[in-house]
């Protein structure tokens, strides 16, 4: 529904045409002047805000052009209740207001057409463009930005000209009106026109691929991990960023979705957006051998098809949900999961995926994740981070145990004694389908902030004041230098500029990463170790919290998987009271957990274990199961990971020169295939997009 503030705007001006119709038939010009400011300002700043409500109100019949239309209409109704019918500002505010929709049709075509010719066929991140084709600057982002608004509200000088006139019975100021609204106009629609034409305009679509297929021809990409979905599925690529940052063979990302690239991270990896399965087709990858995919979607066909690569399915996180052990894996070469639990996963689940096909590499993302140190120090306030998840969209109890047992879980934690730290975390998406859930979420902030406020007030607790001083200020220059490198507030590129200039500066990025280090590192220091806190937002990171916790209390989730990779006690909440037993049977990454039910009341078993390691019944069984999940720390996850990746591509170069090999004894098929083949790998399993091949 949006803020309370676009609410109120909608509603002012959607309440202002009914004052404007009742101040033309009064007629009032005061009034009438008064609420056509109201609707004006509303509507500008409800475009400003990118307001949700706007889409709606298109959806009613009340889009922009209308409420303009409506709003000009009452003021030649007002004109002519004022007796002004006769006279020459009359008709001369009827043929301004139908030329200025008049001049709509070539701005919006005009607008459009630059739009389409400045999206590439190909979009790119790291790849060096410039050196190969001219790509211009984009228009001045004013004349693209809400440039359908900004149009239309060029009327606002013949409205102000034609309601002094109304006003003064003087036709002066309606005729300077009119004449600045034309004007204006035509000058929008003239400064457009050079942008569809000669070197303003991007190259085509065989110039762009030419270049790219001839940056791929230097480069020679030997790994691609292959993307396609939605905007919300963006983490699911940028969870392996770093990894492929980190490969010994040269990475490629490949992306299919324009808003995936939008939504992109910060990567030195080379990124090519290839939204058209024609383009596709033609793209050169004849040097990939490896291509690693993220998840199961319907445009995983357009690269399964190359026989020259093998195909990997890596998934994107690891847990017992249904989608670790889907059916479609049985298309890939192989499977790569964390550790032994995944292999068992398949096997249990019998959906036709060869045991010989999986292969254990660990989980590469979980490197940030520090190992627990033991007892914590003396003097120091133990922390539990609460990690809870979201509701989900099918309103099953079991997703999250904020609604049932978040408050139990937070008063007990708060009343702890000794005392501990608490650190809420909750998921992003709490509250968005749930009104119960947005409501707990806000109940355990509130115990969270009051806790925090009457351990301030205590004495037993102390703050080293200098050093929290010391920390917020490093904080400031930490944030300043960061606002500096990344350009914060700087103007935003449209798609063929950034293919143009987005080449990572590795020195820069480099610096960034070790400046959100020292952030993470001073964000921590700059508040005391006993402070409840509640943190939202992108940082700090979730692993981030791990590393400062003693241990979490979080539900069914990867949240839970990844934090075993610390070895640190953790609990978890059993909402849907299925017990104890069917519990851990039906999810493996509890099996060594504190399990709770909605009162909480299992928590003291955590505490101790927090409190004295030595004593900790589950300590032996926390490490069997993340060796089980997660594979063992030796060879590291990423060794692992480029080592599977080196066998996979010494498999796919055996295939090839065996193919090589038929065809120089005279196979005629092999003969037959290899004509499509070179420098267009794709083509070889099927022309039409879409199509398997037989």
């Amino acid at each position: 529904m949006g803020s309370a503030a676009e609410l109120a705007a909608a509603a002012l001006m959607m309440l202002g045409f009914p004052v404007l119709m009742i101040a033309a038939l009064v007629p009032s010009v005061y009034a009438f002047a008064a609420a056509a400011a109201v609707t004006y300002l509303a509507d500008h700043y409800l475009h400003r805000k990118g307001s949700y409500l706007i889409n709606r109100l298109s959806k009613v019949r009340a889009g922009l052009s209308i409420r303009f239309l409506i709003r000009q209409l009452l003021l030649i109704l007002l004109l002519a209740r004022m007796d002004l019918s006769n006279g020459l500002v009359f008709y001369g505010a009827i043929a301004c207001f139908i030329a200025s929709y008049g001049l709509q049709a070539p701005h919006g075509a005009l607008v459009t057409l630059i739009r389409n010719r400045r999206r590439m066929p190909v979009a790119t991140r790291n790849v060096d463009l410039k050196s190969r084709i001219r790509i211009p600057d984009a228009p001045p982002r004013g004349l693209l930005d809400r440039s359908a608004e900004k149009m239309l509200h060029l009327d606002l000088a013949a409205v102000v000209g034609l309601l002094i006139s109304a006003m003064t019975d003087n036709a002066v100021a309606g005729f300077v009106g009119i004449g600045i609204t034309l004007a204006l106009g035509c000058l929008y629609v003239l400064v457009l026109l050079p942008y569809v034409r000669g070197r303003k305009t991007p190259p085509d679509a065989d110039t762009v691929l030419a270049a790219v297929d001839d940056w791929m021809g230097q480069y020679k990409p030997e790994t691609v991990l292959y993307f396609s979905g939605s905007k919300d599925s963006a983490y699911q690529v940028n969870m392996w960023l770093e990894t492929m940052e980190q490969l010994d063979s040269r990475p490629l990302v490949l992306l299919r979705e324009r808003v995936i690239l939008q939504n992109l991270a910060p990567t030195t990896a080379p990124v090519i957006c290839v939204p058209g399965g024609v383009h596709l087709m033609n793209l050169d990858l004849s040097t990939v051998r490896v291509a690693l995919y993220a998840a199961n979607v319907g445009k995983n066909i357009h690269l399964l098809r190359v026989p020259t690569m093998k195909h990997v399915f890596i998934g994107h996180g690891d847990s017992d949900k249904l989608a670790s052990v889907n059916p479609f894996s049985k298309v890939y070469d192989e499977v790569w999961t964390a550790g032994r639990a995944g292999r068992d996963r398949y096997a249990i689940a019998d959906v036709g995926v060869r045991d010989d096909d999986i292969v254990e590499v660990g989980r590469p993302q979980l490197a940030p994740i520090q190992s627990g140190s033991g007892a914590p120090a003396e003097g120091r306030c133990p922390t539990v981070l609460y990690a809870p998840t979201w509701e989900g969209w099918d309103g099953n109890p079991g997703n999250t145990s904020l609604v049932l047992a978040g408050e139990n879980i937070v008063k007990k934690l708060v009343k702890a004694d000794p005392p501990v730290r608490v650190l809420y975390k909750p998921h992003p998406f709490t509250g968005t389908v749930s009104a119960q859930a947005g409501a707990a979420h806000r109940r355990v902030t509130a115990l969270l902030e009051k806790a925090a406020a009457e351990r301030a007030a205590d004495p037993r607790f102390t703050a080293d004041t200098a050093a929290r001083t010391a920390a917020q200020a490093e904080l400031a220059r930490i944030e300043a230098r960061l606002a500096e490198l990344t350009g914060t507030g700087g103007v935003k590129r449209d798609e063929a500029e950034g293919s143009r200039d987005d080449v990572v500066d590795l020195k820069k990025h480099e610096e960034i990463a070790r400046l959100r280090a020292e952030w993470n590192d001073a964000h921590w220091r700059s508040f005391p170790d006993h402070e409840h806190r509640v943190v939202t937002g992108a940082e700090p990171r979730l692993y981030d919290c791990f590393n400062v916790s003693d241990a979490m209390v979080s539900d069914i989730s990867s949240v839970v998987s990844d934090f075993i990779a610390s070895g640190k006690p953790y609990a978890v909440t059993d909402s849907a009271e299925v017990g104890v037993e069917e519990f851990k049977r039906a999810n493996t990454a509890v099996r060594a957990a504190v399990i709770l039910s909605n009162s909480a009341k299992e928590l003291d078993a955590l505490l101790d274990a927090v409190r004295d390691p030595s004593a900790d019944p589950l300590a032996l069984d926390r490490d069997d199961l993340k060796r089980y999940l997660l594979g063992p720390d030796e060879p590291t996850s990423i060794e692992q990971f480029n080592a599977a990746v080196a066998a996979l591509a010494r498999k796919a170069e055996t295939r090839n020169l065996g193919q090589e090999a038929r065809i120089a004894a005279g196979d005629p098929e092999a003969a037959e295939l290899a004509e499509v083949l070179p420098g267009d790998p794709l083509k070889a399993a099927g022309e039409a997009e879409g199509t398997p091949t037989g």
